[in-house]
């Protein structure tokens, strides 16, 4: 176990922005883990959970408190069922499976992060979900001091959303588990309608599993979505606000405000969202509300290939992305009536 001081974490985080934790404690086991949880939370110390730093936007005077990464190691795979260890590479996770020929998490290849980061956001992309695969998660609850076991059902899944995220200085996650499909070196169904037209096939059609995460791979780095040093709009958190979910009046209203503007033909986005809910699209909505690509003029810019991307351009601060971040939910609630809502966590920082 590493112990740092005054230890910067901007290198960290995939935004390579904020300031510097008091103290910086790396773990490489569970117990290592628990154990730095146990003595932060007897001492009152405030702890900040790292694990691969996707999801993180760190306010620029920094944390003041122990800022925990969580490096652990181990795979699991037998037959169908996975069992990852917190801190492995979550994209590294996907390419095992697809090489071993099981399916369920093949469309989520090149989402940056730690395995034990996906229950919290209930990562999803390009029609799966992490809690389609979920067994159970292994967690340290801070409440009663032990290690639980959460099935699947407990962790109450949503749409960007679970237990852990609702409740977030409960919960260390410590280890996932998965139960995936041998459907014979061919993928799930293909669910999201960009994927089946780039495999050139109808959705529901299931494909050979190197061909998905391929696939699935080629249009995330379109969208600067795959990590690349030497790529600035990569140097984001990905998609920076969630998808809306409406009701039925506030679509109705919505599409209606739509059509004002943008003519009486406009159709916004809609995909059923559970009964009588409606989730539209945040890139959409940005788009349409004046923020096209590469919009900005500071350090901090809407990314060159995805308008839902915001991004550091390489000497930004992290009050330059939240500026960016306030502007583009003011202008989207001004045209549209809707606000957005950031997906990553902030620390240090409000937007």
């Amino acid at each position: 176990m590493q112990e740092l001081h005054d230890a910067p974490l901007a290198p960290l985080t995939t935004f390579r922005l904020g300031g510097p934790a008091t103290r910086l404690v790396t773990a490489t086991t569970d117990d290592e883990v628990i154990g730095v949880v146990r003595q932060a939370d007897a001492d009152g110390t405030p702890l900040l959970l790292i694990g691969g730093g996707s999801n993180l936007v760190v306010g620029d005077k920094g944390f003041d408190g122990m800022a925990l990464v969580i490096a652990t190691k181990g795979v699991t795979l037998d037959g169908t069922h996975l069992e990852l260890a917190a801190g492995e590479v979550w994209t590294d996770a996907v390419t095992r499976t697809v090489e071993a020929g099981l399916a369920g998490i093949e469309c989520l290849a090149g989402i940056p992060g730690s395995a034990g980061a996906t229950p919290i956001q209930n990562v999803g992309a390009y029609g799966q979900e992490v809690s389609s695969t979920i067994t159970e998660v292994v967690a340290y609850d801070r409440t009663t001091g032990e290690t639980v076991t959460l099935a699947n059902e407990e962790c109450a899944f949503s749409y960007r959303h679970s237990r852990f995220k609702a409740d977030p200085e409960r919960y260390v996650v410590l280890r996932v588990r998965f139960d995936l499909e041998d459907a014979g070196g061919l993928s799930g169904p293909v669910k999201y309608a960009e994927t089946a037209r780039a495999l050139g096939v109808e959705p529901g059609d299931r494909v050979p599993l190197a061909a998905a995460r391929e696939t699935v791979l080629k249009l995330r780095a379109g969208k600067g979505m795959v990590l690349d040093p030497e790529d600035h709009d990569t140097w984001s958190a990905g998609s920076f606000f969630t998808n809306p979910i409406l009701t039925t009046a506030e679509f109705t209203a919505f599409r209606t405000r739509a059509r004002q503007l943008l003519g009486p033909d406009t159709e916004p986005p809609a995909y059923p969202a559970g009964e009588g809910r409606t989730k539209t699209s945040a890139a959409w909505l940005i788009d349409k509300a004046g923020f096209t690509k590469g919009y900005g003029n500071g350090p901090a810019r809407i990314s060159t290939k995805h308008t839902l991307a915001l991004t550091n351009r390489g000497d930004a601060t992290t009050e330059d992305l939240l500026a960016l971040a306030r502007e583009v939910v003011a202008g989207v609630h001004r045209t549209f009536g809707i606000t957005l809502t950031n997906e990553p966590v902030t620390v240090g920082a409000t937007l």
